[in-house]
């Protein structure tokens, strides 16, 4: 079945036991045994849950994995992603990643004992490079947050493949629909079910699909023994989501699009960084690997932190929040929010600087959007003592 088919039906046939089409919440924590010891599938709901259960083979099918597992939080399920790993094992790690990632590479993984090693380079050779007899697992994004570079899924996979370490890709920025990484090679994929999977801003959770046996078997111990699993009614909510995601994905990014190319155009805007412009140092190989661009970008303006915080003032459709990929759009300060957890030295050295914002793009209309931001600009850059010619 094509992915449209998939979303809507994979893992939510209608219910044997009423005929319900949407799939039920079974909003309880134990269930009725036969006999000691003999029950229909389910015993307690930390361990396995019929909502969850739909969920999990509705991810797995939309990755083109065998094997899902549900989480409490994107975090969650990097944890347990994590708990794959021991002390004096290696780990190497895309220098542009999600700020939480970081943080739990840093305060809780390595004090472990576990060595982790980030990779400025987005070339696979510079991965190559730096794998020792000790490395375990590459951890990548792709487009990554908060500069959208893209890597190249694929001849990272081969280069792991052949030295036996696993590759982790967290697709939370492009979703199954634009890009599935176990088809490039890659051996775990990460989801903050959060963003683009629910798509709507109303719950959290987070998602690991693979297509290893022996890897799935012991992320579900984990996520049995360690208890990290989402409410029911979190779990049902990105069920519903899911069926919606093909057509959202579209959306959001025509109107990412535009706004890139309306962003690029403008005087008061130094850099945008969305892989489907051409311009984009990743745009051949985010061709390649993905079915579209996606909803995500950042810009860099013309002036520092005053300007960014006339902007996001000034902005009247886009929220600012955290978190992203809901069919509103948001605006984020990476600098002094997602990324906060960065020491300010390292923000800088990554890139992420003052004037950096970026934006999720909503599935609103895009000429709303643009005329939005048009306004937002005029007003930063009116105070500024520079002078644009905007």
């Amino acid at each position: 079945m094509r992915f449209e088919t998939l979303a809507v039906h994979a893992g939510q046939s209608p219910d044997p036991a009423t005929g319900s089409v949407t799939v039920p919440l079974y909003q309880t924590a134990t269930f009725q045994q036969r006999a000691i010891g003999v029950h229909r599938g389910y015993e307690y709901s930390r361990t396995g849950n019929p909502t969850r259960a739909a969920l999990e083979e509705s991810l797995a099918a939309l990755e083109q994995g065998t094997h899902a597992l549900a989480f409490a939080s994107g975090c969650a399920a990097t944890m347990a992603v994590f708990s794959l790993l021991r002390p004096s094992d290696h780990i190497l790690c895309g220098e542009d990643v999600y700020g939480g990632t970081y943080r739990i590479l840093q305060r809780i993984i390595s004090p472990l004992g576990i060595t982790v090693e980030f990779v400025p380079e987005d070339a696979p050779e510079s991965f190559a490079q730096r794998i020792t007899p000790q490395t375990k697992m590459v951890w990548i994004e792709s487009p990554t947050n908060p500069l959208l570079r893209v890597l190249d899924i694929r001849e990272i996979a081969r280069i792991t493949a052949r030295r036996g370490v696993l590759l982790v890709v967290d697709n939370t920025f492009a979703s199954p629909f634009l890009q599935r990484p176990l088809e490039l090679g890659a051996d775990i994929v990460v989801h903050s079910t959060t963003k683009y999977l629910a798509g709507h801003s109303d719950c959290v959770g987070g998602a690991v699909i693979t297509n290893n046996k022996q890897v799935y078997q012991a992320m579900k111990f984990y996520q049995n023994a360690a208890g990290a699993v989402p409410g029911i009614l979190d779990t049902w909510l990105v069920l519903r989501g899911v069926k919606t995601l093909a057509l959202r994905m579209r959306e959001h990014s025509h109107n990412a699009l535009q706004i890139a190319q309306f962003l690029a155009a403008h005087p008061y805007v130094q850099r945008v960084h969305y892989p489907g412009l051409s311009q984009h140092p990743g745009y051949e190989t985010a061709k390649r690997q993905m079915y579209g661009f996606g909803g995500m970008l950042s810009f860099e303006l013309a002036e520092g932190f005053p300007a960014a915080e006339r902007l996001v003032q000034a902005l009247r459709i886009f929220t600012l929040a955290e978190s992203l990929g809901g069919v509103e759009s948001l605006v984020c300060h990476p600098a002094r929010m997602t990324h906060a957890s960065l020491p300010p030295e390292e923000r800088r050295r990554r890139g992420i600087t003052d004037n950096l914002v970026r934006l999720s793009v909503g599935v609103e209309d895009v000429e709303d959007l643009i005329a939005d931001l048009r306004q937002a600009l005029q007003l930063a850059a009116e105070g500024d003592q520079a002078t644009y010619d905007i």
